[in-house]
């Protein structure tokens, strides 16, 4: 037990890590003030599409597909009903407004990409990784979708959903995808996944740095003194992923799936319900103090969860 326990535990303890010297940086103001705004693109534009794009055209074959699609299934069910759970449970932390948007869609949707992302290959490997992201794909469109949209206040101007699949994350799975399809891969020159390697090993770790560049913006105490995020990041890494986790195993899922499902569901709080409401001038507070809580609860969270999975769902 302690193996497993500890094996979870080093990359998340890297992470926190990575966040504190984030923290630090901005603290001693070590870094300009655009920091933040430019590793964001970096993650956006470069570092996860190219984690994505070197993950699926290694792994991604019809075989593969024709396996494991009832994965994607799963998850497209998991995702309709917390998205249903997210609009029952918000206005028990808020009774209207924006800031209850923040609470549903936090309700709905972990960090389950730049985090995930980061810790299942530190686990279990790259080849697991590839199962996370094709478990995670309906996720992923849901955020694009549903998700942003539902983050941008009522009385702006909002664009079609569907536009915002026009993404660099959409783009690497198709991009990766056709890569693994074809056979492409094989007949590239090394220095073209060497790349691609470097740069998706570097997303897990900068995508922590950012997070500890946007906590360090908000003083310490106001981060720690609502009581409801306590709560929220109770839900969000406790129950909400155990019972995603029964739920699935009560409906015949595999094992690979239900650890899948409880990293996709069990990650913390992300950064979209900071970045959105600093990008319609609304408080963003409350975002921030989801990410502070639930980051840092986490760390010992899904090593714990993770054991409990093994010792009591697994065998």
């Amino acid at each position: 037990m302690l193996d497993i326990f500890f094996a979870t535990l080093t990359p998340m303890l890297m992470m926190l890590v990575c966040i504190l010297i984030g923290y630090i940086l901005t603290k001693k103001k070590i870094c300009p003030e655009n920091s933040a705004i430019v590793l964001s693109k970096l993650e956006t534009y470069v570092l996860a599409p190219a984690l994505t794009i070197n993950t699926f055209s290694r792994y991604c074959t019809v075989q593969s597909l024709s396996e494991q699609y009832q994965m994607v299934l799963y998850c497209l069910l998991a995702i309709a009903i917390a998205i249903s759970l997210g609009y029952l449970l918000s206005p028990l932390f808020e009774k209207k407004g924006y800031t209850r948007t923040v609470y549903r869609y936090s309700l709905t949707f972990a960090n389950f990409g730049f985090l995930g992302n980061a810790i299942v290959p530190a686990i279990f490997g790259e080849e697991m990784l590839y199962n996370y992201m094709l478990f995670t794909l309906p996720g992923t469109l849901a955020v694009f979708t549903l998700g942003i949209s539902s983050l941008i206040p009522k009385d702006k101007d909002h664009p079609n959903p569907l536009k915002n699949l026009l993404n660099p994350s959409v783009f690497a799975v198709l991009i990766g995808a056709a890569m693994g399809l074809t056979g492409v891969t094989d007949r590239l020159p090394g220095f073209v996944g060497m790349t691609l390697s470097a740069l998706g090993g570097c997303m897990g770790p900068i995508a922590m740095v950012l997070t500890g560049f946007v906590i360090a913006n908000y003083p310490m105490r106001q981060l720690w003194s609502n009581k409801k995020i306590y709560i929220l990041s109770a839900l969000r890494l406790f129950v909400l992923p155990a019972f995603f986790v029964l739920l699935l195993k009560w409906l015949g899922a595999d094992n690979t799936t239900l650890i899948m499902c409880l990293f996709c569901f069990g990650t913390p709080l992300g950064l979209n319900t900071i970045v959105f409401p600093a990008a319609y001038g609304g408080d963003t507070s409350t975002g921030a103090a989801m990410a502070m809580v639930s980051h840092t609860f986490s760390i010992i969270t899904i090593p714990v969860m993770y054991i409990s999975l093994e010792y009591f769902i697994l065998r």
